[in-house]
């Protein structure tokens, strides 16, 4: 587990294959693991939560983009986050 995640006072998700796989593949693992362990656990619990297989994949796809763009958490402006070219 995530040391990041295991401070956290909820329950904590693990992290599935495919999304470690998407992650690896779209070279975004360690954009993913600069952010903070509650980020991490949101993305991961939102995803699970996803009823449909469809907006699970939508979920993800998401997640995939805002990790690329930084600055951007949940659609909602982080600046911590936020990317420097």
């Amino acid at each position: 587990m995530d040391s990041k995640k295991e401070s956290l006072k909820r329950k904590t998700y693990e992290m599935p294959e495919d999304v470690l796989e998407l992650l690896e593949f779209e070279k975004l693992l360690q954009d993913y693991r600069d952010r903070p362990g509650y980020q991490q656990n949101d993305y991961l619990s939102w995803i699970a939560r996803a009823r449909q297989p469809t907006t699970r994949q939508k979920r993800i796809t998401q997640m995939l983009g805002e990790l690329r763009k930084g600055g951007v958490y949940m659609n909602i402006t982080h600046p911590s986050s936020k990317k420097t070219l």
